[in-house]
């Protein structure tokens, strides 16, 4: 087997750039369509499964396309993840009331986590870790346009045309990606060994499923101490805790035992869970603020997000050519986190009288931070494995930070209607029946917060900005216990070669030297 030459990398990049910018596009696209999504459909309660639905089955099925790359190739695998992810957002667009459009939002979401996965596997085996910085910050470019460009499009369709397009738009998107991907994966392909673990992914998505309701549902629609939210506690730790003794039976484990013995990988995956729950369960309150505090229709609060992404994009790519260049990479996550942490705290001082012009700078700074952080870590995890191990520690590594983002949404949303309810009740005029104006029904339709009187108006507004601000405020400590963790994430040399095109596995990591510095 030869290495493949620039030119052939650069073809296969082309379909991998195709595949995400259809995930990240509707992952994007969405967030500004949220409130009048949730408006139109009713079922007003359950707007952060419309997120949660998504993140979770593409969470759990992650490590799964890990092991189907492995064993059916990288392209095959790819490109089912493209037909399910169309056929999804088709269904979405039909949907016609809330548990629909949660439920399709869920078989969306079982494409996207392919797409994201395989992508960056593939990437692995083609690309020298070296010189692995320069195409992973390419993706995060990606990932920064998309979402730039989704919640600008997502604002666009909602106002001028119907929300139902901004699922129907991946259509043509996915027809697309699918040729491109048909020309251009044409990789080497070794077959490799493995058998999957199904009853190992039934039981980690039951316990997250289980656990997620708890968050979701606790204090809200029903009570903390009551059977139903005790009930899905117990039941989510008990399967929990099957689920770990079925992978440390079974031969083929979803995340096997040894990758946590790996030091890069269980600490680079601590911090991914950390920032994921911080960032995702944060971040998904913005668009909220930006339409009902903001006042901005959906089409300007995707403006508004401008700043945020262009940080990404410019951390991203610039890391990723620094990385090739140096060979180093442990700085990066330093400066990441602790800048994230700055630009989630300034996100918590925004109230009614916060100008535009802060917002956008507070915004560009959480996203300057997260270009630092995410596809670094992603090059650290690929660098300190074998090649056996790659598919499964990528989709590990994706998974771990897509469940600490589902569990961010449920938590940070039920953190929000707690505060909304205990805000509501303290600032609206004694005698006022909150149950008349909802928190979730102000926050996901800004049609029906316009609709109230004056004199009302500016009491929920005032209880929306200080609800949003617990949000971020507490996703802080989350993300500067991913800076102290920083500090001992080892840095191993990363290799000039790639996987494919090499004789020989390469060596068990934990042999290779270790420089402890930044």
């Amino acid at each position: 087997m030869t290495q493949l030459s620039r030119r052939q990398i650069l073809i296969v990049f082309a379909g991998l750039i195709a595949g995400m910018l259809l995930a990240t596009l509707d992952q994007t696209i969405v967030a500004t369509s949220l409130p009048t999504i949730v408006g139109k459909l009713g079922g007003l309660n359950q707007l952060s499964w419309v997120v949660t639905a998504y993140l979770l089955t593409s969470t759990v099925s992650v490590p799964l396309y890990g092991k189907f790359s492995d064993i059916y190739s990288r392209k095959l695998v790819f490109q089912a993840a493209i037909v399910l992810f169309v056929a999804g957002s088709m269904l979405c667009g039909l949907s016609q009331n809330m548990p629909e459009l949660i439920l399709f939002r869920g078989l969306q979401g079982l494409g996207g986590g392919g797409l994201m996965a395989v992508a960056q596997a593939i990437v692995g085996d083609i690309v020298a870790p070296r010189e692995r910085g320069k195409y992973q910050g390419i993706l995060g470019g990606v990932f920064a346009f998309a979402s730039v460009v989704g919640p600008l499009l997502g604002g666009f369709i909602t106002d001028n045309l119907s929300w139902r397009w901004i699922f129907y738009v991946n259509v043509p998107v996915g027809i697309i990606a699918l040729i491109v991907t048909s020309w251009a994966l044409n990789l080497p392909y070794r077959r490799i060994e493995h058998k999957v673990d199904y009853l190992g992914a039934v039981l980690v998505a039951a316990s997250a499923t289980c656990l997620l309701l708890v968050t979701l549902w606790g204090g809200s629609r029903y009570p903390w101490t009551s059977p139903q939210i005790v009930g899905l506690a117990v039941a989510g730790v008990v399967l929990l805790a099957l689920f770990i003794r079925q992978e440390l039976q079974t031969p083929e484990p979803i995340i096997p035992p040894r990758l946590w013995r790996n030091p890069i990988f269980s600490v680079a995956s601590t911090l991914e869970f950390l920032v994921g729950f911080a960032l995702f369960g944060a971040i998904t309150f913005l668009p909220v603020y930006l339409q009902t505090v903001g006042g901005h229709s959906a089409t300007n609060s995707g403006l508004l997000l401008l700043p945020l992404m262009a940080g990404v994009m410019l951390t991203a790519i610039s890391s990723g050519l620094l990385i090739s260049r140096t060979g180093r990479y442990k700085i990066f996550p330093m400066l990441g986190t602790a800048i994230m942490a700055v630009g989630l705290y300034l996100l918590s001082t925004m109230g009614l009288t916060t100008p535009a012009w802060a917002t956008s700078m507070y915004m560009f700074v959480v996203g300057f931070g997260m270009g630092l952080i995410i596809q670094v870590m992603i090059i650290a995890v690929q660098n300190s494995v074998q090649h056996q191990d790659l598919g499964t520690a990528t989709g590990a590594e994706t998974f771990v930070r897509s469940m600490g983002g589902a569990f961010g949404v449920a938590i940070f949303g039920a953190i929000f209607n707690n505060r909304m309810a205990a805000n509501l009740s303290r600032l609206l005029p004694a005698g006022f029946q909150t149950s008349a104006v909802n928190a979730v029904t102000v926050t996901a339709s800004p049609a029906a917060l316009h609709r109230l009187p004056p004199a009302l108006h500016q009491d929920v507004l005032q209880a929306i900005a200080q609800s949003t601000h617990v949000v971020f405020l507490a996703a802080v400590p989350l993300v500067l216990a991913a800076f102290v963790l920083t500090f001992i994430l080892r840095e191993v040399p990363l290799r000039r070669t790639a996987h494919i095109g090499r004789e020989e596995i390469a060596e068990a990591p934990d042999s290779l030297p270790l420089v402890e510095g930044g």
